[in-house]
């Protein structure tokens, strides 16, 4: 429902009306996966409403109460802290948009203490995901080049490649999954090795490229010169990782973020096996270039932080309990198999 279209003075505006609306804003500004968690946030939300038997199908947003946010809060116990997080986010969105549009008396100063509160803040956790495995799958990344200079297939070879330049570029340059397949050929500077990016919260970054990303990207796109060469479009405006199936046929387009994962499932399950499935995704890629710098640069933080695009330091330093390679070695110089423990020391 459109905003125009919810304001209607024809018809009395219910809660339900103006959740629908401000859904449609979020579709339009947020990721896709965030308008979902959105939308099911404020399907809880409608939920705790109904078992206190307001209904909001016919309930006026005239009725709206900063107390409802409250009884949502307690509702959300049984889930974990961090969903508890992103629903009353969200449905506190919902109360500032409606303050926004319709409802100026709402006090959203008063609601944000009434929720620091109410809700609990979830603990940090620690970074999940098979370091030694990506490994691999990078190890068989690189012989793609190989097997696809046997292919025969004009559209399987530009597969091969492509995806052997998406996975390392996603290895060595910490992107996330929409910013890879989001990057135009004119957004990456090949002599500095280095390419602007529009990342999170909207904001222009710079990354950098590996040698070994590089090289692959440039073996890919020299595959896809005729393809591109016949575009009738400028080069710096094709994207760097285009479609090569039949519906696409001669034109070059992007891949989309579901081929992008796509991507990574097919090829972890090539490297590792088909029990592998769903154990590597995308976003892993990116926990591994944390780990690397990290380990590579001794436990450089800000080093870290600035390449990975994090703005609070507080989630690079997660990392950091996961590439302290003098704490590995003191532990295991203690701890060493078939060590006996000090004898007669903590005991009692």
């Amino acid at each position: 429902m459109s905003l125009a279209a919810a304001s209607s003075p024809l018809q009395p505006l219910t809660l339900a009306q103006a959740m629908a609306a401000y859904l449609d804003v979020v579709r339009l500004a947020r990721s896709h996966n965030t308008a979902r968690t959105y939308a099911q946030a404020l399907r809880a939300f409608q939920e705790s409403l109904r078992q206190r038997d307001i209904d909001p199908d016919t309930t006026p947003l005239v009725a709206l109460d900063e107390a409802w946010l409250t009884h949502f809060a307690r509702d959300l116990k049984d889930l974990a802290p961090a969903t508890e997080q992103l629903y009353l986010t969200a449905t506190r969105g919902f109360y500032a948009f409606v303050a926004a549009n319709w409802r100026p008396e709402l006090n959203m100063e008063r609601i944000k203490f009434m929720l620091r509160q109410h809700s609990r803040r979830p603990g940090p956790r620690l970074p999940q995901f098979p370091y030694q495995a990506i490994e691999q799958v990078l190890t068989y990344a690189q012989s793609l080049k190989q097997v696809a200079e046997r292919e025969e297939d004009p559209r399987a070879r530009l597969r091969l490649l492509r995806d052997r330049a998406f996975l390392l570029t996603l290895a060595d340059t910490g992107l996330r999954v929409h910013e890879a397949c989001g990057l135009r050929r004119g957004d990456i500077d090949w002599e500095s090795a280095r390419a602007l990016v529009v990342g999170k919260g909207n904001r222009q970054d710079v990354v950098r490229f590996s040698p070994r990303a590089l090289d692959a990207l440039q073996d890919y796109l020299r595959a896809r010169a005729l393809l591109d060469g016949s575009s009738g479009r400028p080069l710096a405006a094709l994207p760097v990782f285009a479609r090569h199936d039949k519906r696409a046929g001669k034109r070059v387009l992007p891949i989309s973020t579901v081929t992008g994962r796509d991507i990574v499932r097919q090829r972890v399950q090539e490297a590792l096996g088909p029990e592998a499935a769903g154990t590597i995704t995308p976003h892993s890629f990116r926990h591994y270039f944390v780990t690397r710098v990290l380990k590579g640069s001794g436990g450089n933080l800000k080093l870290a932080q600035v390449l990975a695009r994090h703005r609070n330091i507080q989630v690079t330093q997660r990392y950091a309990h996961l590439s302290d390679d003098e704490l590995d070695r003191a532990y295991a110089a203690i701890f060493r198999a078939g060590g006996d423990a000090p004898a007669d020391e903590g005991r009692g």
